[in-house]
């Protein structure tokens, strides 16, 4: 039988992975769902929120959880698959109560929320929220160096009244480590109030990989609720092709201010993008792929496919061109994979171990000719040329399934049965989202 700790910190628990009696993983915990209660009794831990390999949230009851020990959560039971929605009764506790301000009740001192803690109670699968760690002084640059403790739920008020400007620190705290496509599935489950507050919170880098992997009308409330100048940095630090992208959903004036406050030339490459019809080679291409002249060696290549910031689609074939190296090129002479840079000695010239022979896009190729160039000749990326020979961009697969996939694809992900057992169990009858 496990053993069930006597206290957990909600921080030790976001993202930790949830497992079936069989060891076998569900998910990752997202957040957990509260019942706040009158007075001050301490707030019912109703289940959590459980985000599964199709990156759709599920809830599961506290009364199936049977373990929460070491860094993983053990459940029993039937897992219900119907996406999580949240009543109006309910409160998230990551993302809802983290970074609130609150007051204490002896001093009426305001404190800011940095964590909290959950407690078991004897005898029983329901769990209640019993702790709160709490820093003294106003929110604001200098707040980490005011004073810390742990009180009691029943010392703290506040928690019940709707707060405007609420922080981010320690709900990003807790999902650091998250890739952007999870933290982007962190925000997408939001509200739209907390949504912003923790946009805003995000560096301009870090926003920018998020809402790559956004939905677009997520990407567009988030960047409407930016400051201008705030807004062209980030859609600057954005893959061309995306900030494009976002940039055609919004309306005429406003897409025109935002480029004009961009650097002249990102927003040149990503005026050329939306040039091209959406669903086309250009229209998918990014801007920003490895280009290299014919006088560069294997590792003058090998150092550029190095760079962190390069996807691995992009970082899998460097294409090989006349001056000037960024686009629209010079004459484009071919491309070498990855995988030849490992064969060849380092002093090797690029220009004579180039694939010349591999055909080149046009800009106006439809996406499913896209798809099947991408297939037939087994790339991950693909050179777009204009009719001057000039490079133009590379289509990535990333993109083109970006295009196949359906539309909400990011909040679905695969559709799975309604219900699923564990250990074998029959489907339960449950009533929405497994309540």
């Amino acid at each position: 039988m496990a053993v069930v700790t006597p206290r957990v910190f909600v921080s030790h628990l976001a993202g930790i992975a949830v497992f079936d009696p069989n060891g076998d993983q569900v998910g990752r915990l997202r957040d957990l769902v509260a019942l706040l209660r009158v007075g001050d009794r301490p707030p019912r831990v109703l289940g959590v929120v459980v985000e599964v390999i199709s990156r759709r949230r599920i809830f599961v009851p506290m009364t199936r959880v049977t373990g929460v020990e070491s860094g993983q959560i053990i459940i029993t039971g039937v897992v219900n698959m119907r996406r999580f929605e949240q009543r109006a009764s309910e409160t998230l506790v990551l993302g809802e109560l983290l970074d609130r301000r609150v007051r204490l009740v002896e001093t009426d001192e305001e404190v800011t929320v940095l964590d909290i803690g959950l407690t078991q109670l004897p005898a029983r699968r329901d769990w209640e929220i019993d702790k709160v760690f709490v820093r003294k002084g106003k929110g604001g640059a200098l707040r980490r160096k005011g004073e810390t403790l742990t009180v009691e739920w029943s010392a703290v008020t506040g928690f019940s009244l709707e707060e405007h400007g609420q922080g981010a620190e320690s709900l990003l705290a807790t999902f650091e480590q998250l890739r952007p496509a999870d933290l982007a599935g962190v925000l997408h489950h939001l509200s739209a109030k907390r949504r912003a507050e923790v946009a805003a919170a995000l560096d301009d880098d870090r926003l920018a990989d998020v809402l790559e992997e956004l939905p677009e009308d997520d990407q567009v409330e988030i960047i409407g609720k930016l400051k201008d100048e705030r807004a062209a940095d980030v859609l600057e630090a954005m893959d061309p092709d995306d900030a494009a992208d976002l940039l055609s959903e919004l309306p005429e004036e406003e897409k025109e201010r935002l480029l004009a406050l961009m650097r002249p030339e990102e927003a040149a490459d990503v005026r050329r993008l939306m040039s091209y019809e959406e669903r086309t080679a250009g229209g998918l291409m990014t801007t920003e792929p490895i280009v290299l002249r014919p006088d560069a060696t294997v590792a003058d290549a090998l150092a550029r496919v190095r760079d962190p910031d390069l996807s691995p689609a992009l970082a899998a074939q460097i294409y090989v061109c006349r001056p000037p190296d960024e686009t629209p090129t010079g004459k484009y002479l071919g491309l070498v994979h990855f995988q030849r840079l490992l064969r060849d000695p380092p002093f090797t010239l690029v220009s004579s171990i180039a694939d010349t022979d591999l055909p080149a896009l046009p800009p106006d190729t439809p996406l499913p000719e896209v798809t099947s160039y991408l297939a037939a000749y087994n790339m991950v990326a693909a050179p777009v040329v204009d009719e001057s020979g000039a490079l133009l961009g590379a289509v990535t697969v990333d993109d083109v399934l970006d295009h196949l996939l359906p539309d909400d694809w990011r909040e679905d992900g695969l559709h799975g049965p309604a219900t699923a057992g564990l250990n074998g169990d029959p489907p339960l009858g449950e009533s929405a989202h497994g309540r």
